[in-house]
């Protein structure tokens, strides 16, 4: 049967279309763009959104099994509420849903609090579903990479408790092997949770010795500032996403996104290998500053 995966052009949702082709699934994505899908032949492209009903409602059918990717925006919630319904009413009854790491007690960022919403309608409704909780993405980190290669400061007020940043790959392969799993069980199997982390817990001190150790000279910390952090955002997106980036940023300083006990193991087992690393990332980062 086809599996729908929305959010298909974005850095989560492309690898997950690319490992679901990788195990032979039949794929089917939902996009706004259809000039901009540039996907392998055997996938099924829909144009339209997640408030398109029409066009959902087509995507839908012939669907078996759905991955919900629905980014942040200021009509996120409506956007997860919509697709659940038109999902229910097609019939779709199997559903990987990419939540955030801490959904359920971080309820005070809106982008939180959407996600356990999500969360919340997937078990009210009967859904057989993954709920997938991601820590802070590494990937991310793209963003500030001037400010630390230029400036030597690594910006980001993630604070002393640690967070357990995520690779996007590893995001993907997992919600793939999660649609993979529900989309060819005979029956419909229970709602599952699994925090998404990776395998060091870091500190913003720890981020700015691991970029000093890479590029060989000194990076600072820029400090536990949520508040500083969201001026300088402000200047470069709406400022309610500044807002709400500051509540999560208060979230990293004063609870961190700390891995349960198991959840790395878990994961390296499901995957049958190492998670991807953070110190990886910025080695990677420095190379391509250093070839051009």
């Amino acid at each position: 049967m086809t599996i729908l995966v929305t959010g298909a052009t974005g850095r989560v949702g492309r690898h997950v279309v690319q490992n679901l082709i990788d195990r032979g699934a039949a794929v089917r994505v939902l996009v706004r763009d259809a000039a901009k899908a540039d996907f392998p032949a055997q996938v099924e492209v829909a144009q339209g959104d997640l408030l398109d009903l029409d066009a959902l409602r087509a995507a839908m059918s012939g669907v078996r099994t759905l991955f919900l990717l629905n980014a942040v925006a200021a009509d996120e919630f409506t956007q997860a509420i919509i697709a659940l319904n038109i999902a229910r009413e097609a019939g779709v009854q199997r559903v990987v849903y990419l939540s955030v790491f801490g959904a359920d007690r971080s309820v005070n960022v809106p982008h939180f609090a959407v996600k356990a919403g999500g969360e919340r309608m997937l078990e009210q409704m009967g859904f057989s579903a993954t709920l997938l909780r991601p820590a802070y993405f590494i990937d991310n980190e793209v963003m500030i990479q001037g400010v630390i290669l230029n400036h030597g400061v690594y910006p980001m007020p993630i604070g002393g408790k640690g967070v357990a940043m995520v690779d996007a790959r590893d995001i993907a392969e997992v919600a793939a092997i999660e649609l993979i799993r529900r989309d060819a069980s005979d029956v419909l199997l229970p709602v599952t949770t699994l925090n998404l982390v990776g395998p060091d817990t870091l500190t913003g001190a720890r981020l700015a010795e691991i970029w000093s150790e890479v590029l060989d000279r000194p990076v600072v910390y820029g400090g536990d500032d949520p508040a500083a952090f969201e001026q300088n955002l402000a200047t470069l997106m709406p400022k309610w996403m500044a807002y709400e980036m500051r509540l999560m940023a208060e979230r990293y300083v004063s609870d961190g996104m700390v891995p349960e006990a198991g959840d790395v193991d878990r994961l390296t087992a499901l995957l049958g290998r190492p998670l991807h690393t953070y110190r990886d990332f910025a080695v990677r980062i420095a190379a391509d500053a250093a070839a051009r």
